[in-house]
């Protein structure tokens, strides 16, 4: 019989879900949870101290993702609130009843559209190679008709593959400059890191648990002007954009992950490619049937997906 008694040795290959607290982000949350803090948008001695460690957290957040000021930064719950406000909350008002996703989008993105869909908005859906790769030709078709926003990922949360999203964005902008334009950047920061200006998109989506920070928090970058209506109204925190009682425990937990993530991206990305590598390497070793999906692609370091035949 087998022994029940000792549970077997477990190895966590789960990351693209979610990953462990950095030890900074450990630090600063057990830090800032001992401090005497009130509500954020209280007007006491506790608030203010809270709507310090808010405010600071949220100029830190803007440098680290090239951001032109802190106002453009606007903390949420995580990542799906954050592609929820930029989907729905740019083209809720806006004349332009048309929006465009890529077919490989986060599934935060693809039920946005859907809902925008329900409500009469139409909604083109842009192919990808069979690499995974954005169809640049499905793209300029798609753009065909005056859009609201078009949402492209930096990178797939399930393959990989990274998109050439500047040069998206730049293919966006000739065909139509009113275009607002929005990624979701969750996947690739940890390695990638993210400058909103050198890319040149309106809208970016973050979440601090992808990346060695909490769950339950992310942030959405706004490029000054852009049009976007709120979702959760109430006590108009966050510029009026995301009502609610702020997270300052983990909003400074996800800054200081953030902070620590980028010190390591490039000894990370190099490190752990190699593992990657040798690691498929290893799977074509025990079957020359395995196939690894977009081997040709460029792909996040972190990421292997491969199919089994027959299972």
């Amino acid at each position: 019989m087998m022994d029940t008694t000792t549970a077997p040795s477990e190895m966590y290959l789960d990351h693209a879900a979610t990953t462990s607290l950095r030890p900074d982000a450990v630090h600063r949350m057990d830090e800032i949870s001992m401090a005497s803090l009130g509500n954020a948008s209280g007007q006491h001695a506790a608030a203010r101290r809270a709507k310090n460690a808010l405010e600071e957290a949220r100029e830190r957040a803007a440098v680290l993702i090239g951001a032109g000021s802190p106002h453009d930064i606007v903390f949420t719950s995580g990542g799906t609130e954050s592609d929820n406000l930029a989907v729905i909350g740019a083209t809720t008002r806006n004349e332009r009843r048309r929006v465009i996703v890529s077919a490989v989008e986060h599934k935060a993105v693809l039920e946005s559209a859907a809902v925008l869909k329900r409500g009469g908005v139409d909604v083109g859906v842009v192919a990808v190679a069979g690499g995974g790769m954005i169809d640049v030709t499905a793209l300029e078709t798609c753009l065909g008709s005056p859009t609201s926003l078009a949402s492209i990922q930096t990178a797939n949360n399930e393959t990989g593959v990274v998109q050439p999203i500047r040069s998206l964005v730049e293919q966006i902008r000739r065909r139509d400059a009113d275009v607002v334009v929005h990624t979701d950047a969750a996947q690739s920061f940890v390695s990638e890191g993210l400058d909103v200006g050198s890319i040149g998109v309106d809208l970016a989506s973050l979440s601090a648990h992808k990346f060695g920070g909490p769950t339950g928090v992310g942030l959405l970058y706004v490029a000054p002007g852009t049009p976007i209506e709120p979702l959760v109204v109430g006590g108009g925190q966050e510029a009026g954009l995301r009502s609610g009682t702020s997270n300052v425990v983990g909003i400074v937990g996800m800054v200081a992950a953030m902070e620590e993530a980028v010190a390591s991206s490039s000894e990370f990305s190099r490190r752990i490619e190699v593992e990657r590598n040798d690691f498929e390497t290893e799977l074509r070793h025990g079957s020359q049937d395995i196939a690894i999906t977009s081997a040709d692609e460029t792909r996040l370091p972190h990421f292997s997906h491969f199919q089994i035949p027959s299972v």
